[in-house]
C-alpha cells in the first residue's frame, strides 16, 4: 500500500489528542460556541481554527487556510493545505463541521458517479460488478478525498472528529441499490451496503433539477458509524465560551490597535496552555 500523507497526519492528530485532550477540547468548544452567533458561522471559523491548531500544536506540520477568495481557482475540494515538514509532502484537507447525521464526503457536480451507477441498473449485487464500479475513473473521488469532519451533537453538547474509512467501505461493499424519489425523498439515491445489510454510504442525485452542490458521495454519522475512525477516541463534551462571543463583538467595533494588544495577550495564553498541558516546557 502506498504511503498516505493524510492518513499519517490523522494518526498523528489522534495521538496528540489522546496525550493532550485539553487542547482539542478547548478548540472545539470555541468553534461550536460560534453557533451562538449564527447557525453557519462555526463552519467557516472552524477552518481557520483547525489550521491554527495544527500550526500551534503539531510541530511536524504546518498549515495554510486556503480561503474563500480562492474558491474558483480550486481544482479540488480544499479548505486547508498541510505540509509535513519532515517529508515535505503537501496535501489538501476539506473540513466539514456538521451535526450528527447526514455528511457529504465529496461533491460531484457533473454527476459522474451517479451516471456510472445508472449503467448497472437498480440493484447491483454481483461482486465483480461492484468492484468494477468502485474501480471506475468516475469513482476516483472515493480514494482521494481528505475530509476532516467535526461532528457535533448540540442537544448533548458533545462533539467528535470522525474520519470516514474509505478503504474499509470499499472492501465491505457487496450491494448497491437504487431508491427513487418518494417517502419524503425528492431525488433518487444509490445506497451501499455490507454483507450484514448495514448501511455504508450513498451516491446522491443525478442531473436535472437536483442541486449540483448536493450531488456526490454522502454518508451518515449514525447509520454508518462503523465506517468512521474517531480521532478524539469517542465523543467529548464541550461547553460554550460566552467570553469569546463578547470578545468577538467588541473586536468588531474596535480598531487594529486594540486587536494587536489582544493578540499579544492571547499568544501568551497559548504558551501558558502548552506549558500547562505538558506539550512544551
Amino acid at each position: 500500500m502506498t504511503n498516505n500523507p493524510y492518513k499519517d497526519f490523522t494518526n498523528r492528530l489522534q495521538l496528540l489528542v489522546k496525550k493532550y485532550p485539553s487542547l482539542i477540547t478547548t478548540t472545539l468548544s470555541n468553534i461550536f460556541t460560534m453557533r451562538l452567533v449564527g447557525n453557519k458561522t462555526h463552519g467557516d471559523l472552524a477552518e481557520i481554527a483547525i489550521a491554527e491548531f495544527i500550526n500551534q500544536y503539531m510541530y511536524d506540520f504546518k498549515s495554510i487556510h486556503v480561503g474563500k477568495d480562492l474558491y474558483r481557482k480550486k481544482s479540488k475540494e480544499e479548505d486547508i493545505k498541510i505540509t509535513n515538514e519532515i517529508t515535505q509532502e503537501e496535501f489538501s484537507v476539506s473540513l466539514k463541521a456538521y451535526g450528527n447525521g447526514p455528511l457529504q464526503l465529496s461533491t460531484d457536480k457533473e454527476s459522474q458517479m451517479f451516471s456510472r451507477l445508472e449503467q448497472e441498473g437498480n440493484n447491483i449485487i454481483d461482486m465483480e460488478r461492484v468492484q468494477a464500479i468502485l474501480s471506475d475513473p468516475a469513482f476516483t473521488n472515493f480514494y482521494h478525498i481528505n475530509v476532516l469532519p467535526l461532528i457535533y451533537d448540540e442537544k448533548n453538547q458533545r462533539c467528535n472528529i470522525l474520519v470516514f474509512n474509505y478503504e474499509r467501505a470499499i472492501n465491505d461493499t457487496v450491494r448497491i441499490t437504487r431508491y427513487d424519489k418518494g417517502s419524503g425523498r425528492k431525488h433518487p439515491v444509490y445506497k451501499f451496503y455490507n454483507a450484514s445489510e448495514e448501511y455504508i454510504c450513498e451516491v446522491r442525485y443525478g442531473k436535472g433539477d437536483a442541486n449540483a452542490l448536493q450531488r456526490g458521495l454522502w454518508t451518515h454519522t449514525k447509520n454508518g458509524l462503523n465506517y468512521f475512525d474517531s480521532i478524539t477516541n469517542g465523543w467529548i463534551e464541550y461547553s460554550h465560551n460566552l467570553i469569546l462571543v463578547k470578545l468577538l463583538s467588541h473586536a468588531l467595533v474596535s480598531s487594529d490597535i486594540g486587536h494587536q494588544s489582544a493578540l499579544e495577550i492571547i499568544e501568551k495564553d497559548i504558551i501558558r496552555m502548552k506549558q500547562a498541558s505538558g506539550i512544551e516546557r
